[in-house]
């Protein structure tokens, strides 16, 4: 349950590199708790922080920002005091007070769709391929790897 002046933000990007950045920028702008960071559909990153309500503003401008310099912002948004319905469906099992340290985002799936793969740009394959440890390429080969070369190889691993 949330607790009176706490709120509920979301900054939602295009493209995960955005996504990171605005991440990182919104949990150095401000004492607030990240309760989720996801991918919602083909390139959209949602992140959700909990804090006191001006904590978070400072936190989505700051994330909305960074974001913006590196990649796109689709959407930027801040419920103050959100009822116990919206908190529970957004924020589940979690203390709404913000902790000492923020929590790690959870990392992304692997598992992708193969038609989603021929949708993403060659920069977010390359992104894909160097968070994968069991890909068969590295540094400059990713760099150098052709869309075709790297859907074939993502696919494979």
């Amino acid at each position: 349950m949330p607790a009176n002046g706490h709120a509920l933000g979301l900054v939602e990007t295009k493209g995960l590199v955005a996504g990171i950045e605005a991440c990182d920028a919104m949990l150095k702008a401000a004492h607030v708790r990240l309760v989720g960071m996801e991918q919602t559909v083909a390139a959209l990153i949602t992140i959700k922080v909990v804090g006191e309500t001006a904590a978070v503003q400072a936190s989505v401008d700051a994330g909305a920002a960074a974001a913006a310099r590196v990649g796109q912002i689709v959407s930027t948004h801040v419920i103050p005091r959100p009822s116990d319905e919206v908190y529970a469906a957004f924020v589940e099992n979690l203390d709404p007070r913000p902790s000492a340290a923020p929590v790690p985002a959870p990392s992304r799936r692997a598992s992708k769709k193969q038609d989603d793969l021929t949708e993403r740009t060659v920069k977010d394959l390359r992104v894909l391929a160097r968070e994968r440890d069991d890909f068969p390429l590295g540094g400059r080969e990713i760099s150098r790897a052709t869309k075709d070369e790297l859907i074939a190889l993502l696919r494979a691993s």
